[in-house]
């Protein structure tokens, strides 16, 4: 018998429209590797490592009448050179077409025929720096886009965790003859829902309810029982402000990244005794100030903008640690914190952000980045995944913008050879929602990826520009 998609996977499905496709990605640009690294290779890689995530080769077929929830079946037609394309950048390569490619492909839908997921591979990169003097192909980009449905971090992780190793020499993946199971026919979908109905009526009922369009209530009640947890802060009782982040959205989309040094976050954590991401709200709340004011926003001192924020936090008897093979993935509170943008001064905005956080996290159930990052494997794709299926069931009156920390591992990682330099991640927007922001430090640096609307956020790149001047205050405090 096929497996069944569970309640909160399918809402997923029944959620999407042209304006919010419901898929995750991450762009990550790597150093090419002197003995090249190109199209054929990774698929090559793809190929040998397919059998760790072997969701990634199945589709998913509707229940005529949706008697009963979707199931996953293989894909006998399934084709790995479709889902992993290839793209170039004109010269000269730079960030900006980066970036307007990103929002593009990002823009388009995935083919809900077929296995839901992509991934790009981007040539055409300038020279990041000294090192790639003399080679004008010194980088390359991976682009993964990965539906929601897929990826809940117990059955499914995001494919772009599984391509990466710790070292140059790609780990060894045992051969596997894939033989895609005969796909059933609607009778039989059709039979198999009977019998379920027969077994659970309450069941078929709810699935009746998810298919008729109630899916967003369906998703706060049965996300909390697969294990998303949404704690609701006290500032849900009201309505979140009215700002520009909040806005009728279209079908594009617009992609604006910025980078920073993890140590800088250190240093101030240090000093203040706070903990990294609040330090990292703080500077969020620091660059929307002036991009509000960019905007002839009015910004008074008690002006604030809500921000969604995903934690894993670890369930009873819980042990983070790779050794014990459990995964934190499932398992996010999301906690609602009102950024004080009105506050001019950045250490206040810090101890105000600090303030709140300690609220939510004093229970003892927020896991801390520590213990993230000993979870086996490179665990930000499939973990911004997980939390943004968490905003996906809150209400879009209740905050402002989602924002996705999640820590990676200080060490580089490779995939087929070929260096990991940066990750951004691109998280997707709900209804109603102009702009989402996700960061992952990594190897030392701390990466943020925008993704907004193409129409209500053309300034997009203003406000990640305004990420580094915010920690520069930040900074700035420490030598006063």
């Amino acid at each position: 018998m096929p497996s069944r998609l569970s309640a909160l996977d399918a809402s997923f499905l029944y959620l999407e429209e042209a304006t919010t496709p419901m898929h995750v990605g991450g762009l990550a640009v790597f150093d090419r590797p002197r003995d090249g690294f190109d199209y054929d290779r990774l698929v090559e890689l793809i190929e040998q490592r397919l059998s760790l995530v072997p969701r990634y080769r199945q589709k998913v077929r509707h229940v005529p009448g949706n008697l009963a929830r979707p199931v996953w079946v293989d894909d006998p037609e399934f084709d790995v050179t479709y889902h992993v394309r290839r793209s170039a950048l004109p010269r000269p390569g730079s960030e900006d077409q980066l970036t307007d490619l990103v929002g593009r492909l990002m823009s388009r839908p995935l083919d809900h025929s077929r296995p839901l997921w992509e991934m790009y591979l981007i040539e055409g990169l300038a020279p990041a720096g000294p090192r790639d003097k003399g080679r004008s192909d010194g980088r390359v980009a991976i682009l993964t886009k990965t539906h929601q449905a897929m990826v809940d971090g117990i059955s499914a992780i995001d494919i772009g965790q599984v391509i990466l190793d710790v070292s140059a020499e790609p780990r060894e993946t045992p051969d596997e003859l894939w033989m895609p199971r005969p796909e059933p026919t609607d009778g039989q979908l059709v039979l198999d829902a009977i019998g379920e109905a027969v077994t659970r009526p309450t069941e078929a009922v709810e699935n009746v309810r998810v298919a008729a369009g109630d899916a967003l209530a369906t998703v706060g009640k049965l996300g909390r029982a697969a294990g998303t947890v949404l704690t609701m802060a006290r500032t849900a009782g009201r309505r979140a402000p009215g700002l520009p982040l909040n806005a009728e959205i279209s079908t594009q989309r617009r992609f604006g990244l910025a980078r920073t040094d993890l140590e800088d976050y250190r240093k101030v954590r240090a000093a203040y005794g706070c903990d990294v991401n609040d330090v990292v709200l703080a500077v969020i709340a620091g660059a929307l100030r002036p991009w509000l004011m960019s905007r002839g926003e009015p910004v008074g001192g008690s002006s604030t903008v809500r921000a969604l924020v995903p934690l894993s936090v670890r369930g009873e008897g819980d042990v983070p640690s790779s050794a014990t093979g459990s995964s934190l993935g499932n398992r996010v509170a999301s906690f609602l914190v009102d950024l004080p943008v009105g506050e001019p001064s950045p250490l206040v905005r810090l101890h105000q952000v600090t303030h709140q956080m300690r609220e939510h996290t004093d229970t003892g159930d927020a896991v801390g980045a520590d213990a993230l990052v000993r979870i086996g494997g490179f665990a930000p794709p499939t973990l911004h995944a997980v939390g943004a299926r968490a905003a996906s069931g809150m209400s879009r009156h209740f905050f402002n913008l989602v924002v996705t920390n999640v820590p990676g591992p200080q060490f580089p990682l490779y995939a087929a050879g070929a260096r990991m330099l940066e990750m951004f991640p691109v998280v997707p927007l709900a209804k109603g929602q102009a702009v989402s922001i996700g960061l992952t430090s990594y190897d030392g640096g701390v990466y943020y990826g925008l993704n907004g609307d193409r129409a209500a956020m053309g300034d997009i790149e203003v406000l990640a520009g305004m990420v580094n001047e915010s920690l520069d205050e930040l900074l700035e405090t420490l030598r006063a």
